[in-house]
């Protein structure tokens, strides 16, 4: 049974710790859904000032809501639109310190202020996005990107 730890230190100590923790829980298990629930609680119930912690997957077509901890979420978003699709498709981590100035952001749930979204790419194959979301405007600094980025990189290496 996987056990989570208090993290304690820096926030770059705290994201080695998570990270850790991460690939602990991950290991050996390789299903996408069963990794991503887990992923999900486990980053939002460590992490402070987090109201929406999830994935969406591509389906082939657009991205569609994944396993998650947080409000009901928006079922699907087309490749390109909002933060998300943003990051699908430019294949780039997006830190968005205010989400009422992104153009075109899509407002899944009004108390978020502030968002950060990893791409999940194995090769050139679009798997999805890692998106959380906080309440809290400028909540994602340079070293959660870094640190989320790691982690993402980890659920894709563990998951098929």
């Amino acid at each position: 049974m996987f056990h989570a730890h208090a993290l304690t230190g820096s926030k770059a100590e705290q994201y080695g710790q998570l990270l850790e923790q991460v690939q602990a829980m991950l290991a050996g298990e390789h299903d996408r859904v069963a990794n991503a629930a887990n992923l999900s609680a486990l980053v939002y119930h460590a992490l402070p000032q987090l109201n929406w912690v999830g994935f969406y997957f591509f389906d082939g077509h657009e991205l569609v809501v994944g396993p998650f901890q947080g409000k009901p979420a928006c079922v699907r978003i087309a490749l390109g639109r909002g933060v998300c699709g943003t990051a699908a498709v430019t294949r780039q981590v997006q830190r968005v310190e205010d989400v009422m100035a992104f153009d075109g952001h899509i407002a899944c749930d009004a108390d978020s202020r502030s968002e950060l979204v990893v791409p999940l790419y194995r090769g050139d194959e679009l798997i999805g996005v890692f998106d959380l979301d906080s309440p809290v405007p400028a909540r994602f600094t340079a070293e959660d990107k870094a640190g989320l980025s790691a982690i993402a990189q980890a659920f894709v290496e563990t998951t098929r």
